[in-house]
């Protein structure tokens, strides 16, 4: 049976075991009466050298084919390495080439690509050491998130991406049709419907029925934006928990970013070191910090009047009731507070119509987490629980009642206080990784021109 690189490395297998590897060559260093071949499988950062001599059947006809790109599958057996990078190699006692790859024609060579190349060749660039780095530790956060909220008593629910209602109330969602006119009557569904920008509504659902959710699922959002930290499809999570306030869900968010930042310092070490080394030094660093430090906590006052009197110039002015901007955000986490911040008390003007209103009649209770190098990580709030304030909140929002007559009902047929947040996924596995661009940490980024693959 095929062994995992991984495993080999981490000296699992005894010296002298007979094992079978299968991977892509990296590099071919051929001394005429042996070679030494890199061969990497996707599960570690690190090759596994095959010693390849001209002893083994047909290794005239190998050496010619095992070019970089190429894949192979190798018998042999394990020997101690004499060099330092690595304790043991595979001596190879037969080598067969899976699939072929034509030298000149294959466009990941031994040097580095721009990442912009890099997303052209989207179907070959996992196989860099950046992006391989990458969806481990995407895996690992994953493995993670579930790992935290299943702990926590959470069900797992499916929500669904085709939705008649939104979310956000900001219009930016893609249509689901298949009509070429407005006649909604004839379509599909017989009425209006859309890709989702968030599972929460649904999620309320759950939660006021099984107590505490939550969703991981792909959410779409059709905003032209060709920013850093936005794509047109990304991955949310989004727990909900039923007999909960806004203390609670700060809480509960504060300890699922942790566990994840913990999670992948523990599983992902290898990785971690890479990015530290290659893409953000001093990451590892950061994430200890973030790991083991309680979070700073303010009102969004206190952070409208701290951004007034920093000593420096903002590209937006702060003024109380404006949205603030990516370049605010870092500010309080890296440079005022220098480390993560819950926001909270943000004004009623500036957030979406489920936010529970507070006693002051201006603000709600909502609350953003904010981190070192991306801002915004996490979006929360309380949820408003009253029938009748809800009512007010989606007429002064624009928003069609009969849109939302079963939202409303929740609040009729034994309301409680709730309360949930959501994470864009692609935006942790940014922050973990200390990569630049949110299109380098998804599989396959969806972006204004841009799905082809």
């Amino acid at each position: 049976m095929r062994i995992k690189i991984k495993e080999i490395l981490a000296s699992k297998h005894p010296i002298g075991k007979p094992v079978t590897v299968c991977g892509w060559v990296r590099t071919l260093r051929d001394q005429k009466s042996f070679a030494f071949i890199e061969l990497n499988d996707g599960s570690s950062l690190a090759n596994l050298q095959v010693v390849a001599d001209e002893k083994i059947p047909g290794y005239a006809d190998i050496l010619r084919n095992a070019t970089t790109g190429a894949s192979l599958s190798v018998k042999g057996h394990l020997v101690e390495s004499p060099g330092k990078n690595q304790a043991l190699e595979l001596k190879a006692d037969e080598i067969r080439v899976l699939g072929t790859c034509p030298a000149d024609k294959y466009p990941l060579q031994k040097k580095r690509h721009s990442f912009e190349f890099l997303r052209t060749i989207a179907h070959l660039r996992p196989r860099t050491n950046t992006q391989g780095a990458v969806l481990r530790v995407r895996n690992a956060l994953a493995h993670a998130t579930h790992l935290f909220f299943q702990q926590q008593g959470f069900l797992y629910i499916h929500t669904p991406i085709i939705t008649g209602s939104d979310c956000e109330g900001g219009g930016e969602m893609f249509r689901v049709t298949t009509i070429e006119n407005t006649d909604y009557a004839k379509d599909f569904f017989g009425k209006p419907a859309y890709l989702t920008v968030s599972g929460q509504l649904e999620g309320e659902i759950m939660a006021l029925a099984l107590s505490d959710i939550y969703t991981f699922g792909p959410t779409f959002r059709a905003e032209n934006s060709n920013t850093t930290r936005h794509l047109a499809e990304f991955w949310m999570i989004e727990p909900e928990m039923a007999f909960a306030d806004l203390k609670a869900d700060m809480e509960c968010a504060q300890q699922y970013l942790q566990f994840c930042v913990k999670y992948a310092l523990e599983h992902c070490r290898e990785d971690l070191e890479f990015f530290d080394k290659f893409i953000e030094n001093g990451l590892i660093k950061r994430l200890q910090h973030v790991a083991s430090s309680p979070f700073a906590h303010l009102t969004y006052a206190d952070a409208v009047e701290i951004l007034q009197k920093a000593p420096k110039t903002f590209e937006f002015p702060v003024a109380w009731g404006t949205d603030l901007q990516s370049e605010h955000e870092r500010y309080l986490a890296e440079e005022y507070c220098k480390k993560p911040v819950i926001l909270t008390d943000y004004p009623a003007s500036i957030k979406a119509f489920y936010m529970r209103a507070n006693e002051d009649g201006k603000t709600v209770a909502a609350m953003d987490i904010l981190v070192p190098k991306i801002g915004e990580i996490i979006g929360g709030s309380q949820r408003e629980e009253r029938l009748d304030v809800l009512e007010k909140k989606i007429a002064d929002h624009g928003l069609s009642r009969s849109d939302y007559w079963w939202y409303l009902e929740l609040r009729e047929f034994g309301s409680v206080p709730h309360a949930g947040f959501g994470l864009g996924f692609e935006r942790l596995v940014l922050f973990t990784t200390g990569m630049e661009n949110i299109r380098d940490v998804i599989p396959f980024p969806r972006y204004p021109g841009h799905a082809d693959f």
